[in-house]
């Protein structure tokens, strides 16, 4: 038996088990299963991979920094970005890795302009950072909105030349997300136009408030879906090189 998993919390509605299992039944894998471990803290991590004997296991929001003390490695880009969302249980140790980069930027290309691609990024976490370090590998200027002091713009002094000065905004706070889905980053929405493109790394609700917003001032919008498909497939091409 191979046995995979998913760590979060929440993590019980994540579309990981159900798109995994479909993988394995179309490739006839059926000693593979891949289930949803909700954690409200790590503190068990290690007696968990041990007794569901897992080979691989994938990390979700809040663990994704702190997952890092537990590995005897990491890849570049995770130590680049500081932050796991894939993890390989070998004999030596769990290895670290981060595929979130990889979906954003292969989900976002379709959407860039030849000639005017810049992007703000609401949200600090672990998968602010993947996005981030896509960006830079698709060589497009980005600045980082939060509440915090150490970042580009706060929310309150986000004006509208600034939203319209970046036709790329991308929501990775869980803004919107099932348990806050009436929220959304305070932005002026009014400055969004058909020019924009709205990413959301949320995909359930397939759109959130903040899509929803940008959706009536024109904007092309784009969830987290594709973005989550494409990383859980780069993930299972890990476990099994």
């Amino acid at each position: 038996m191979r046995n995979y998993g998913v760590i979060g919390f929440p993590v019980k509605h994540s579309f990981s088990p159900r798109y995994f299992e479909q993988k394995f039944e179309a490739l006839g894998l059926s000693d593979c299963h891949y289930k949803a471990y909700e954690m409200e803290n790590l503190s068990g991590i290690k007696d968990l991979v041990k007794d569901e004997n897992l080979l691989g296991f994938n990390v979700t929001i809040p663990f994704k920094q702190e997952i890092i003390p537990f590995l005897s490695g990491m890849s570049e880009a995770a130590k680049a970005m500081k932050a796991v969302n894939t993890v390989t249980v070998t004999d030596n140790g769990w290895i670290g890795d981060n595929t979130d980069f990889i979906g954003f930027r292969n989900s976002i290309r379709k959407h860039l302009h030849p000639y005017f691609n810049y992007a703000l990024i609401f949200g600090t976490g672990g998968s602010s950072n993947a996005v981030r370090y896509a960006l830079k590998q698709l060589g497009i200027p980005h600045a980082t909105v939060s509440r915090g002091n150490l970042v580009d713009y706060s929310y309150s002094d986000l004006a509208e030349e600034d939203i319209k000065e970046h036709n790329l905004l991308i929501n990775t706070t869980p803004l919107g997300s099932l348990a806050k889905m009436d929220e959304c980053v305070n932005i002026p929405y009014s400055a969004i136009s058909k020019k924009h493109v709205c990413f959301d790394l949320i995909y359930t609700p397939a759109e959130t408030v903040f899509l929803q917003r940008a959706k009536e001032q024109g904007a092309k919008i784009e969830n987290g879906l594709e973005m989550l498909e494409i990383q859980a497939d780069k993930s299972w091409d890990i476990w099994n090189t």
